[in-house]
């Protein structure tokens, strides 16, 4: 571990990004030619043909929600700071419109709406971009928080009135509130690792899609009784602990991209594997209430922005606890 810690730590940046290129773009590429290769199989008609079909377009699914997240890091390598922080922005928008489109609105709401998409999502950016770090980490909570429900007040229709608010609430703080602090990690200075920030965007995306990932194959594997089969026929406590126990490690693996020592980028990858794999299975709870198993079916677009919200929930709730640890760390 220590060797690879130093071999990272001892490289340029340009080094750096070329050795994870190689590596993870090479490790995709072979996966996803090997998940093409098993389906063009045929494979029958018996039950565990069916069976088998659906694991492989599971696993084709986790692969490429790893594409997504891999390449928007890499552009924002390539393009800086703002172009990612637009990249984002869009990923938000679209998240919460594709939030938001499951859950019915009444004319009251259309005021709350506006604030939420053209309002609350450039403010909260704009705050990143200008490095008011305190601003944006109350904004939502404090100053949204209050804002919407009086602008539904004032819209005059109280059916349903602490329903319509939660929701849209809770849409904001994980597709707005919680993506946004990944671009932000982007702005933070930390001492000695000028120009690298970009880094902990991949530390954070790689080190929590590795969680989900190897939770999804040890939960198939282990066939453990759930914690909670009524959200979530997957979940189990031996499959969750070794997911994040695989996503922890490689974070230490990966400490000579970081600010950190292994150690600490153990700890920090640790926090950012639990908040995003429970996060996870909160979205879970959340789409079982909809009633739907995906936010967007399988070759199709359910709510006009593809199933987005399924490859970044994770994410979303991984990202604030993370960038606050390292802020708190730091002290900057």
């Amino acid at each position: 571990m220590f060797d690879v810690y130093y071999y990272l730590k001892n490289l340029t940046p340009t080094q750096q990004i070329g050795a994870l290129f190689v590596i993870v773009f090479g490790l995709l590429v072979m996966a996803s030619a090997a998940t093409f290769l098993l389906s063009v199989r045929d494979h029958g008609d018996a039950p565990h043909a069916e069976a088998w079909r659906k694991e492989l377009q599971s696993v084709s699914a986790i692969i490429r929600t790893s594409w997504l997240m891999v390449l928007v890091f890499w552009i924002g390598w390539v393009t800086g700071d703002w172009v990612a922080l637009t990249l984002f922005g869009f990923v938000s928008f679209f998240s919460l419109r594709e939030f938001l489109t499951l859950s019915p609105t009444r004319l009251g709401d259309h005021r709350s709406l506006v604030l939420a998409f053209f309002v609350v999502l450039p403010v909260q950016y704009w705050l990143i971009a200008s490095r008011h770090f305190d601003m944006f980490s109350v904004f939502i909570p404090v100053y949204v928080f209050l804002a919407l429900p009086l602008t539904s007040a004032l819209a005059n229709d109280p059916l349903r009135f602490l329903e319509r608010n939660a929701k849209l609430q809770w849409g904001i703080m994980v597709c707005i509130y919680g993506m946004s602090h990944v671009p932000a990690l982007l702005l933070l200075k930390f001492p000695g690792y000028d120009n690298r920030s970009a880094f902990l965007v991949f530390f954070l995306v790689i080190v929590v899609q590795v969680c989900m990932v190897t939770q999804h194959f040890a939960s198939r594997k282990l066939q453990r009784p759930p914690v909670a089969p009524a959200i979530s026929k997957s979940f189990n406590w031996r499959s969750w602990g070794i997911g994040v126990a695989a996503g922890s490690l490689l974070g230490a693996l990966l400490a000579g991209i970081t600010p950190w020592v292994p150690g600490t980028a153990f700890a920090a990858a640790f926090v950012a594997c639990v908040a995003g794999s429970l996060g996870h299975l909160v979205m879970k709870a959340l789409k079982r209430d909809r009633g739907i198993p995906n936010w967007g079916e399988e070759g199709q677009s359910v709510t006009g922005a593809g199933g987005l919200l399924d490859r970044v929930d994770a994410l979303c709730f991984a990202a604030p606890v993370f960038f606050h640890s390292a802020r708190w760390y730091f002290n900057i």
